[in-house]
């Protein structure tokens, strides 16, 4: 068994395993996590807020429940984005507007891990009210010259450095996804309004989605069976040789970078080599316009987050980011008109894309357009992301590759609306032989790799 103080490195369900077999308790589990916190924050910077006292306390009091009355998640560390309420912990939305403000309650999400019997380590780093892009200066655990991504950087960095095994995001345009490539790690966005958002800050009510991290598709499924993610019929045991997968690029292809075209190819290879059937299929003509795509979504979410903001705008919208007083102020001049025309465009093209899932076990598409950029003052780019948020599909980042400078580079399996448990089965199914040979091993990271060079931002 692992010393004690090395529990951190392991996953959800071998915790849960250990703590079944009372082999530990969650008090030493606790320690080991916050010592290595303790160890890598200054460097990693993902937390917001944590309290160490509180921590303990909460891991004290799971001790003691009988075993008979323990719950699915008994113990397991969960760090919560902190645009999402805790009522034991300040919620601040990463805005100076909200600074020391302690809602008094949970969200949703974070009642139901606690009835689970999770324990909810601290809130982690998020740019303005998640729109923002660039704010924290959380680092990418495995170059701390990179950044981890955003808005969900601090969920996405702490379970990427072993800080915790699960976390909390949110995702609007690219959010959960995103970072996890840049992180290495998998991560879950499910079908819109599949997990109530009651509780958290919210872009656009059409759009946003909850998700979470991992360090492994099992201990997304634990999160996912948590939130009672159930698909219509029962599943069906899944085989590599029938499988049948749709590779699709995307209009935004010609943005792909090296080490995103190179995934792509990689995975196809590994997969063919494993029995799947590989059919790449072209996005629906009438929607590869890709200028008129970026302005529907840009419409339906900037018209949104206009009345979701207004509440702070009068507040004091001089606490605000410029971009936010932006949004309220309709800098766009987007009309009621083509509000209207873009929800709908939008509504009709999701049971067109639930048909072209069903045709197949999944659709793969990119990630990212390469690795973790370099600098801590741009979250890098949605691109390959904001239109499956839009059209509710979920979808699984699988960490399986790498790019030129040897950061990972994910690709995204997704399923039509409300297949989440098949989108989870399929996924592990996929990620198998993707993550033998892929390249990219989840691993502790190397904290002698690189040395901070951007000035006023180097905790060294």
């Amino acid at each position: 068994m692992l010393e004690p103080t090395k529990l951190y490195l392991l996953t959800a369900t071998q915790v849960l395993a250990l703590l079944r077999q009372n082999t530990i308790t969650v008090e030493d589990y606790a320690r080991s996590l916050l010592d290595r916190i303790d160890e890598r924050d200054s460097i990693v910077k993902a937390w917001t807020y944590i309290d160490p006292q509180l921590v303990l306390g909460q891991a004290r009091a799971l001790d003691k429940i009988p075993h008979a009355q323990r719950g699915p998640l008994h113990g397991v560390g969960v760090a919560v984005k902190d645009v999402i309420n805790t009522k034991d912990m300040p919620t601040e939305f990463g805005s100076p507007l909200y600074q020391g403000n302690r809602p008094g309650f949970d969200s949703s999400t974070v009642s139901i891990l606690r009835s689970a019997g999770a324990l909810i380590f601290g809130k982690t780093t998020t740019s303005e009210f998640t729109w923002t892009n660039s704010g924290p200066n959380t680092t990418n655990p495995h170059d701390p010259n990179r950044t981890p991504g955003g808005s969900s950087a601090g969920s996405a960095a702490a379970v990427a450095d072993f800080q915790v095994p699960l976390s909390l995001g949110t995702q609007t345009g690219g959010s959960v996804i995103r970072p996890a490539s840049y992180t290495g790690i998998f991560a879950m966005k499910p079908t819109h309004s599949a997990i109530s958002p009651e509780g958290q800050k919210t872009c656009t009510m059409t759009i946003d989605s909850f998700g979470f991290f991992a360090r492994s598709i099992e201990d997304l499924q634990l999160v996912a069976d948590v939130f009672a993610l159930n698909d219509d019929g029962p599943l069906k045991d899944i085989s590599l040789k029938e499988v049948r997968v749709a590779f699709m690029k995307t209009p935004v292809w010609p943005r792909a970078g090296p080490g995103t075209i190179a995934a792509m190819e990689k995975a196809a290879t590994i997969l063919d080599s494993h029995g799947v059937k590989v059919e790449q299929v072209s996005f629906p003509s009438e929607f590869s316009d890709i200028d008129a795509l970026k302005r529907m979504h840009s419409v339906v979410a900037n018209s949104d987050a206009q009345e979701a903001f207004l509440r702070e705008y009068r507040m004091d919208r001089t606490k605000l980011a410029p971009e936010i007083r932006r949004l309220v102020e309709n800098s766009s001049n987007y009309t009621r008109k083509e509000r209207v025309q873009a929800l709908d465009k939008y509504a009709s093209m999701r049971p067109i894309f639930d048909k072209i899932a069903a045709n197949y076990s999944a659709v793969i598409t990119p990630s990212v357009i390469d690795e973790a950029p370099l600098g801590l003052n741009d979250f890098g780019s949605a691109a390959f992301n904001w239109f499956w948020t839009g059209i509710h599909m979920p979808v699984i980042n699988i960490p399986a590759f790498t790019g030129v400078h040897g950061m990972p580079i994910g690709i995204s399996i997704v399923s039509g609306r409300f297949f989440d448990q098949h989108l989870l089965e399929i996924s592990k199914v996929l990620s198998e032989p993707l993550m033998a040979e892929g390249g990219w091993k989840i691993e502790k990271p190397d904290s002698a790799r690189g040395t901070m060079i951007f000035g006023s931002n180097s905790p060294l």
